[in-house]
């Protein structure tokens, strides 16, 4: 049994590893923002200097919270999702860094929005950062575990896609337009989505955990990234409707700004070479498998 602490959750990924561990036996720990409900669960302030003795005696420390991207980038919003990431990281790994008995891992949540637009551009693991907003916030979010990795701790930046579940993320926000028949395309529906279901996801942190040839950044996405066009295609199929109604480019950036340019709009062709290489198998690897086993 190992001694499991993690950080968000409560949220779309954070509570489905949460099931997995504890269905394996493993003792989880939650770092919760308001006041203890279990003996199981510690509060903490993301935003403060965490004491060191409070995240001792872990195996592994999992940190998956941060704010949203999704919606208008105004300036607070901006403000929440770089500090949400980097100094609550930051802040955590300086901890793990400093306490008496380290885990040996150190799982931190990252994304693909790291690499940017790079239009047809295969990326992998080891492909430079792009440029913008999100890779910005990326990179800082990935530096900010260094403490962490200064001192031994093997730690792991999981970058990643579009989740697909019903339950949060991208993929539930879009369902109620295309129920209503009115889904399609975004923008030229060029662009590269890369995606992964759920349960991959938590496949894939708790292989991740367990591996230790696996270290720094790691592609968290389906090996078959698709095209926007299809991806709607497939997600309208799955759902037995119509996808007749694009969402011109324009439309986009007037209701959601630069994060219609770099969340929709933007192409990132991402591959998991570190994951495949490693032996991981996905359950889903195809979009289709995937789509019609959320809503079959």
């Amino acid at each position: 049994m190992a001694r499991v602490l993690i950080s968000g959750a409560s949220g779309l990924i954070g509570s489905a590893v949460v099931s997995a561990l504890k269905r394996r036996g493993d003792k989880v720990t939650r770092l919760v923002r308001h006041l203890p409900k279990t003996e199981n669960d510690i509060q903490w302030d993301p935003m403060r200097e965490i004491p060191p003795e409070l995240v001792s005696g872990y195996d592994a420390a999992i940190h998956l919270s941060g704010e949203s991207v999704a919606g208008r980038w105004t300036e607070a919003k901006r403000r929440r999702i770089r500090e949400s990431r980097v100094v609550s990281t930051r802040n955590l790994a300086s901890a793990l860094a400093k306490c008496g008995k380290p885990p040996q891992t150190f799982i931190c949540a990252s994304a693909i929005g790291y690499y940017g637009d790079r239009g047809q551009e295969i990326l992998t693991d080891e492909s430079a950062s792009g440029t913008g907003f999100l890779p910005e916030v990326c990179r800082e979010w990935e530096g900010a575990t260094e403490p962490a990795t200064l001192v031994g701790i093997r730690t792991l930046n999981t970058r990643f896609g579009i989740v697909l579940s019903k339950h949060g993320g991208a993929l539930k926000q879009m369902l109620t337009p295309f129920r209503l028949g009115l889904g399609g395309r975004i923008g030229s529906g060029r662009q590269w989505w890369s995606w992964i279901h759920v349960a991959d996801v938590v496949s894939a942190i708790v292989w991740s955990a367990g591996n230790a040839s696996i270290r720094g950044p790691i592609n968290f996405t389906s090996p078959n990234p698709v095209r926007n066009a299809e991806f709607t295609r497939a997600l309208a199929a799955a759902l037995r409707r119509p996808a007749i109604l694009p969402v011109p480019a324009f439309a986009a950036r007037l209701a959601l700004g630069e994060f219609a340019e770099e969340g929709l709009l933007a192409s990132a062709r991402v591959t998991p070479k570190k994951l495949l290489e490693s032996g991981f198998e996905f359950r889903y690897p195809e979009l289709r498998m995937a789509l019609l086993r959320l809503f079959s």
